[in-house]
């Protein structure tokens, strides 16, 4: 699972925003329409709660073939069998999380400076996070990254780069020939009337 990775399409749940009744059911549409990447994205729930979810996603999202992602908690990710982990610059360190979970489980690191880039690579990030790219209401406490930073960034190292931050159908052709791998996204799905329309219109409009 841990190569050749489609990142085109990489959702953070969100079940604040979410249109669906529930987070499974807001998965599901969005594999429908397409996405490629899930990563369950859980701060106000007990660990109990956010390991029996993570067993029902990850049934889910392995009908589909496509990875889970578990934002944050290392111990939930080893606990569901998750596909990966992803972890912020507040989080344990990269380092760290690969001495834990070992060689085969992916680890994705946000990173908003070409530094925090070319140190999470050095430490064995699978993947980048690289945002915020525009203001976005999902998160506050999110800090700027310009197109110059991003280009930077993608120059600088050789793993995938997914941007997020206000990424969206009216955003996303900005970041088309910049050489990132893939758009997180979180409203521009799950906040939308047809999760599973959004999710498609989004990787027809960037496979375009």
């Amino acid at each position: 699972m841990k190569h050749g990775i489609d990142y085109s399409l990489y959702l953070c749940t969100d079940r604040r925003l979410m249109t669906s009744a529930t987070i499974e059911e807001s998965v599901e549409a969005a594999l429908k329409g397409g996405t490629t990447v899930i990563q369950l994205r859980e701060k106000d729930c007990s660990s109990k709660e956010f390991y029996e979810l993570g067993l029902r996603v990850k049934k889910i999202t392995a009908a589909y073939h496509v990875p889970l992602i578990i934002n944050d908690r290392v111990d939930i990710a080893l606990a569901v069998h998750a596909d990966g982990v992803h972890v912020g610059q507040g989080d344990l360190p990269c380092k760290v999380v690969r001495e834990i979970v070992g060689p085969d489980m992916l680890i994705g690191v946000s990173a908003a400076t070409l530094s925090e880039a070319v140190q999470a690579e050095k430490d064995g990030a699978d993947y980048l996070g690289v945002g915020a790219m525009y203001a976005t209401n999902t998160k506050t406490d999110t800090r700027p990254v310009s197109m110059e930073e991003l280009l930077k960034i993608r120059a600088a190292v050789n793993i995938p780069i997914v941007v997020i931050g206000g990424i969206n159908r009216n955003t996303l052709g900005n970041f088309k020939g910049t050489g990132v791998d893939g758009l997180a996204v979180v409203s521009a799905i799950v906040a939308q009337p047809d999760p599973e329309a959004a999710a498609r219109e989004l990787l027809r409009l960037w496979k375009a």
